[in-house]
Order: C-alpha cells, then sequence, then structure tokens
C-alpha cells in the first residue's frame, strides 16, 4: 500500500478553486466523501487479507513441520509387510558375509564345527 497517491486525510482536506462555470462544491464534496468512504473500505479489506494470508503462512508452517515429523517417524519404525522368509534370507545372507568360504567349504563336506 505504499504506492497509493492519496490518503483519506488527503482527499478529504483537497480544496478546489471556483470558477465562474466550475464545478457545484457540494456535488464535488459528496463524491469525495464516497471515495473516501471506498478508500477506507479497502484499507480494512487489506488489512483483514493481510491477517488472514500471515495467519494461514503460520498454519501451513506447522502442518509442514507436523508432516516432516510424521515421516522421520514413520520411516524410523520397522517395515511391517517383512515376513520371517525375509529375515530368515537377510541373515543368511550375513552369515555368508561373515563367515564367507568357511560356510562353503562345510556345507560341501558335511557339518563342520567351525574354529573361533
Amino acid at each position: 500500500m505504499d504506492n497509493l497517491n492519496f490518503t483519506t486525510q488527503d482527499i478529504l482536506q483537497k480544496e478546489f478553486k471556483t470558477k465562474m462555470r466550475g464545478y457545484d462544491p457540494a456535488e464535488v464534496d459528496e463524491f469525495l466523501d464516497q471515495v473516501i468512504k471506498d478508500y477506507e473500505a479497502y484499507d480494512a479489506r487489506v488489512d483483514d487479507l493481510s491477517g488472514n494470508n500471515q495467519r494461514l503462512r503460520s498454519r501451513n508452517d506447522e502442518l509442514t513441520k507436523q508432516v516432516t515429523v510424521n515421516k522421520n517417524v514413520q520411516s524410523a519404525q520397522p517395515n511391517p509387510t517383512v515376513t520371517n522368509f525375509d529375515i530368515l534370507k537377510r541373515l543368511s545372507n550375513l552369515e555368508r558375509h561373515v563367515f564367507g568360504a568357511k560356510l562353503d567349504d562345510s556345507n560341501q563336506d558335511g557339518p563342520r564345527k567351525l574354529n573361533s
């Protein structure tokens, strides 16, 4: 609203010169009174919308933070679709990685005790 040319006070205090065939001062004053009312309504509406805009931005920030927190919580929870088969498969891969060739050798020759 910094780029407005007139305030309601500017309009109210504006005086026009009179000439022989000039405008009717009462009619001009009446019109300017209506313009002032429009400016006041406009100012009130802008203030109202600015307040609503700020309130909605704050609410949006709150909800964005909640979504981020919820995503972090969900990613920290175990996956409910993991089955026992998946767990056994992971365990087998882990054993193969840790014990490496010793497991492969023991499987070919029969059961053997691992040296610890």
